[in-house]
């Protein structure tokens, strides 16, 4: 019995490896960063509009 085994190089379905400059890599290492950064802030603004409400809701609960 022979097992079939694919070695993961099908006819064009990978491109050439090209050399970055060290300032390439670096440029998109910030691209990557701002990106993720920009979603926390996005999650953050999100949880502080949360905790607005819930204390609203605190304040209107310890008034009664």
């Amino acid at each position: 019995m022979t097992a079939d085994k694919k070695t993961g190089q099908e006819s064009g379905a990978r491109r050439a490896w090209t050399p970055r400059s060290p300032v390439e890599v670096v440029l998109e290492q910030i691209t990557k960063q701002e990106k993720k950064v920009a979603e926390l802030q996005h999650e953050l603004d999100t949880e502080k509009s949360m905790l607005a409400k819930l204390l609203q809701a605190k304040k209107v609960l310890e008034a009664t």
